[in-house]
C-alpha cells in the first residue's frame, strides 16, 4: 500500500528500476516501445500491434498515429506527462494526476505492457521491475524545477554523455530547449513557462548546483 495519496490536480515524480538493477532497455526498439507507452497510454485508448508503430518510427522518426486518434487521447486522458528520462536500468517521469486513479491506471497499463513485451522478446518470465513504481508528491514550484533539472541531467551518469545531456534522445530535455517532438502529449509549460525560453531553461539546468536535492532523489530511488 502506498504511503502517499495520489490526488487529482497534483504533480508526482514517478520512477522505478529493473529488478536487481538489471538492464530494462537494451536497444533502440526497447526505448521506443517504452516512449510510445508513456506518450500514448495517457488515456484508455487501446492500440493493436505496437511493434508496427515502433518500426514506423525507426524508419520515419515519427509514430504513425492519426490525428483523430490523437484528439481522442487528448480528450480522454486521465494523466498529463510533463517530462521523462529513460536510462538503461531505470526511468523517471513527472506526471500530473487528472482523474482519480489516473496515475495508477497509466502506470499499470504501461508497465504491464512493457513487461510482457520484454519477457516475450528476451525469453524471460516473472517481474521485470523492482516492486511497485515509486511515487513522490511534488510540493511546490521550486521542487518541480529542481526535479526536472535532476531528471534531465540524469544521462551524465552514462559514459560520454556528461555535458551532452540535451542531445540524449530518451529524455524530454531536447523538447524543452528546442522542438517539442510530442506536441500536447507532453505538458512542459508548467516548467518552461517559468523561463524566458528554452535557452534560459538550458542555462538553469547546466548551472544548477542542486547537489542536496540530487542526493535526496538518489536515496529514495536506490534504497
Amino acid at each position: 500500500m502506498r504511503k502517499i495519496r495520489i490526488a487529482p490536480g497534483e504533480y508526482y515524480h514517478i520512477f522505478n528500476r529493473g529488478m536487481s538493477k538489471q538492464i530494462i532497455f537494451h536497444e533502440i526498439k526497447d526505448y521506443l516501445r517504452f516512449v510510445f507507452l508513456i506518450i500514448y497510454f495517457q488515456s484508455p485508448i487501446t492500440f493493436i500491434n505496437l511493434g508496427r508503430y515502433v518500426e514506423h518510427y525507426v524508419k520515419h522518426r515519427v509514430f504513425n498515429i492519426g490525428s483523430d486518434v490523437k484528439e481522442k487521447i487528448l480528450k480522454k486522458r486521465f494523466v498529463e506527462l510533463v517530462s521523462f528520462c529513460l536510462m538503461p536500468n531505470h526511468f523517471h517521469l513527472i506526471v500530473k494526476e487528472i482523474d482519480d486513479s489516473g496515475i495508477a491506471t497509466y502506470m499499470q497499463r504501461a508497465l504491464n505492457s512493457y513487461t510482457k513485451y520484454y519477457n516475450t522478446k528476451y525469453k524471460k518470465s516473472g517481474h521485470l521491475f523492482q516492486g511497485p513504481y515509486k511515487a513522490v508528491h511534488i510540493e511546490d514550484d521550486r521542487q518541480l524545477l529542481y526535479l526536472s533539472t535532476y531528471i534531465h541531467r540524469n544521462p551524465r551518469e552514462l559514459p560520454n554523455w556528461k555535458g551532452r545531456e540535451v542531445e540524449y534522445v530518451w529524455s524530454s530535455y531536447q523538447d524543452f530547449v528546442s522542438k517539442n517532438r510530442w506536441g500536447e502529449f507532453i505538458q512542459l509549460d508548467i516548467i518552461i513557462g517559468q523561463f524566458k525560453g528554452g535557452s534560459d531553461y538550458k542555462k538553469f539546468v547546466e548551472t544548477s548546483t542542486a547537489k542536496l536535492f540530487e542526493e535526496e532523489i538518489g536515496e529514495i530511488l536506490f534504497n
